[in-house]
């Protein structure tokens, strides 16, 4: 593999985003609480979000105390609100098992409740600076086009992403985790899936996919996601409802939200199977604990 390691981590320090995480006194617990927040989810979404989050709860046993319904409505309109239980669920986990302190090994952080693969490496690189391979969507498209020289990444294979991700860090912790940050820069901002950026690239001039004449994606046709009318739009539009009131609601105003009454009360029944809202006794509805 040919990339430069050097000219990566020089472009990051350079030109790396003013992300409120990547500041040096950033504590474990917020690099772990930004990792979850950004998962599917926008960067300018997240930012004022993450920053009242971690002012309210600084600490994991902060956010182990509150209750649930204050959680779903910190979180907001952040999307796959189950991510915040998780959240909630692992910081008790962290207060209770590990001292109040986030942990820095991959297989402990892997223990928690509702911490995958790919959150327990970035904590272990970007909050504890270790050297461990950190691979998304952005990093496989990096690597596609600047080492493999193909249009984009194609399936993902977990055994083989690590691997190659493995292979461009330098052996030195720091520096490893510095690169693996400024991999995931460099495809968010500058290679990017539709419109890349290739004349600010800081490896232009060793990208394996510029020299074979940036040849078209030919795999697999990959999924489109789309959000107006899911099942997701609906269950976001029924808990609003419930994070703008502090009392149980008549099931008539969430009945109003939206007009397929099949799939709004099929949202409805998978928001009280998650554990998201919780009917009373004379047949409310209510954010957990609010009734």
């Amino acid at each position: 593999m040919s990339l430069d390691a050097r000219v990566l981590t020089d472009w990051f320090a350079e030109k790396a985003r003013d992300l409120p995480w990547r500041a040096p006194d950033c504590s474990a617990w917020g690099v772990l609480v930004s990792e979850i927040m950004l998962q599917q989810t926008p960067v300018a979404r997240v930012e004022p979000a993450w920053l009242d989050w971690i002012a309210r709860w600084p600490r994991p046993s902060d956010l182990a105390a509150a209750t649930p319904a204050d959680v779903l409505r910190a979180w907001g309109k952040l999307g796959y609100p189950r991510r915040a239980f998780r959240l909630r669920d692992a910081a008790t986990a962290i207060a209770e098992r590990h001292g109040d302190t986030v942990p820095s090994d991959v297989d402990t952080l892997l223990a928690l409740p509702g911490i995958g693969a790919y959150t327990a490496r970035a904590v272990a690189a970007f909050a504890y600076r270790k050297r461990c391979p950190v691979v998304d969507t952005n990093v496989r498209r990096v690597i596609a086009r600047a080492v493999h020289g193909a249009g984009d990444a194609g399936p993902a294979s977990t055994t083989r992403d690590l691997a190659d991700a493995d292979a461009l860090l330098p052996a030195d912790d720091e520096h490893a985790a510095q690169l693996s940050a400024a991999l995931m820069e460099l495809g968010a901002v500058v290679c990017t899936a539709r419109a890349p950026r290739c004349a600010d690239c800081p490896v232009f001039d060793m990208c394996a996919w510029q020299r074979a004449g940036k040849p078209a994606y030919a795999g697999p046709a990959k999924p489109v996601q789309r959000f107006a009318g899911t099942d997701r739009q609906v269950r976001g539009l029924l808990l609003d409802v419930l994070r703008d009131t502090s009392t149980p609601v008549a099931k008539a105003r969430l009945d109003v939200v939206w007009s397929d009454a099949g799939q709004r009360d099929r949202c409805l029944d998978s928001l009280l199977v998650d554990g998201l809202v919780e009917q009373t006794s004379d047949g409310l509805f209510a954010l957990p604990g609010e009734h």
